[in-house]
């Protein structure tokens, strides 16, 4: 009772954003138009603009929607007393994101590496501050402040390691989707758990003490991978 129905006006703008999404995941970014959208949700094409105005703006709504979705994902990664385990954590929880949906990782970052279509300029740049987002990423700072309120690395400003993490995280799941680590037979175990030791040795931490908190974060990871799954299925 009270809860929105996809099939009224109210829960029209959801349906449009799920078809698009199901579209990018099967078809890639050349299926969004009006009218593939709208027979994708069981809807006329008229209700597109109706709700959105038109595809850049159900774009915009589809990555902010991309941002929610991993925003709840982090929200279910527990808080430990080991900031590197979580910060990892997260970056194997981002990862696990992308790879569900690459499409639509790719419009959440205004990425075009498979795409034949990406939004315009304006709206790459204003989704990177849009409240799903900032929701997202306050996970990513929050886990960076407690790494520096630890004293276990140097004092650095959160919001500058937070940019710095989200920066290597999302280079490697760039380079991964786009199969540059094929060569690999486990490119986290050879490729993103090195470079997030380095990382954290670099702010100051011993190698020892990283290893052991990825080593660990890796055990967390698959340990409460089963309810992260069955979140994202909700």
């Amino acid at each position: 009772m009270g809860e929105t129905s996809p099939t009224t006006p109210e829960g029209v703008p959801e349906r449009l954003i799920r078809a698009t999404v199901g579209l990018l995941a099967e078809q890639g970014p050349s299926a969004i138009k009006a009218r593939t959208v709208a027979s994708a949700a069981g809807l006329s094409t008229m209700v597109v603009y109706h709700h959105f105005g038109g595809i850049p703006e159900l774009v915009r709504a589809v990555a902010d929607h991309g941002f929610t979705e991993l925003g709840t994902a982090f929200s279910q990664v527990p808080v430990t007393e080991d900031p590197v385990v979580d910060l990892f954590v997260l970056a194997l929880t981002c990862r696990r994101q992308a790879r569900e949906n690459p499409h639509l990782y790719d419009l959440m970052f205004g990425l075009s590496t498979r795409a034949t279509y990406r939004p315009l300029e304006s709206d790459v740049r204003l989704s990177g501050h849009s409240p799903a987002f900032r929701d997202a990423y306050t996970h990513v700072t929050d886990a960076c402040a407690r790494l520096v309120n630890s004293g276990r690395v140097e004092p650095h400003a959160p919001e500058v390691v937070a940019a710095q993490l989200w920066s290597y995280v999302h280079g490697y799941i760039t380079l991964e989707l786009g199969e540059h680590f094929a060569e690999f037979d486990d490119a986290v175990g050879q490729v993103l758990l090195p470079m997030g030791v380095n990382f954290a040795v670099g702010l100051g931490d011993t190698r020892e003490r990283a290893e052991v908190s990825h080593e660990r974060a890796v055990r967390m990871y698959d340990s409460v991978r089963p309810a992260l799954d069955s979140s994202a299925g909700a």
